[in-house]
């Protein structure tokens, strides 16, 4: 497999890229749901969101790097079989995952610096808070937070099941694609 995308396929950059968020996002989403039911007396009631906030961090260079990635190295044409109603459907479905992405991310990063202090990520670096003392920030960015989550993973399954659709209905090669075939 070539490392870039050419016009019948991906290439394996964007296949790693594409399933490493996928992974991270599903994972961060369960640490989440888990942690917001910690008690206070858990011991990992302080370690959770540490590695949930340094992973989201990362997260977000990732997707910085893929969005160049992608910018610099064009997705596959559409296949043939797609009708001009399913191409429009998946960029506006890529559009709005995207978007989801970011907004989660950066609704995190509000919800961790409401308190002027950076985001410490595994010890190795420090992100300075840059937005703080917006009237009740770490409150409306954890509930933009959380229903973002919620959506991005909702929508990131109907993503999957859409994949399964094409491959396993229609017949066509969208799925296998995105494993580099």
């Amino acid at each position: 497999m070539q490392w870039r995308n050419t016009s019948a396929r991906y290439g394996l950059v964007s296949v790693l890229l594409h399933w490493l968020v996928a992974l991270v996002v599903f994972g961060l989403f369960a640490l989440g749901y888990w942690m917001v039911g910690l008690s206070y007396y858990d011991p990992w009631r302080q370690s959770a969101p540490d590695l949930h906030k340094s992973i989201g961090i990362l997260l977000f260079a990732v997707m910085l790097l893929r969005v160049l990635w992608r910018l610099l190295n064009p997705a596959p044409a559409a296949l043939a079989s797609h009708g001009q109603l399913t191409r429009l459907a998946s960029k506006l479905g890529h559009g709005v995952l995207y978007l989801g992405l970011f907004g989660v991310m950066i609704s995190g990063y509000l919800i961790s610096t409401a308190d002027g202090r950076g985001i410490e990520v595994f010890g190795l670096f420090s992100v300075p808070a840059t937005l703080t003392g917006i009237p009740q920030q770490e409150d409306i960015a954890g509930a933009i937070h959380e229903y973002l989550a919620w959506g991005l993973v909702i929508f990131a399954g109907l993503h999957g099941l859409a994949a399964l659709k094409h491959h396993f209905i229609d017949r066509d090669s969208t799925l296998l694609r995105m494993f580099g075939r």
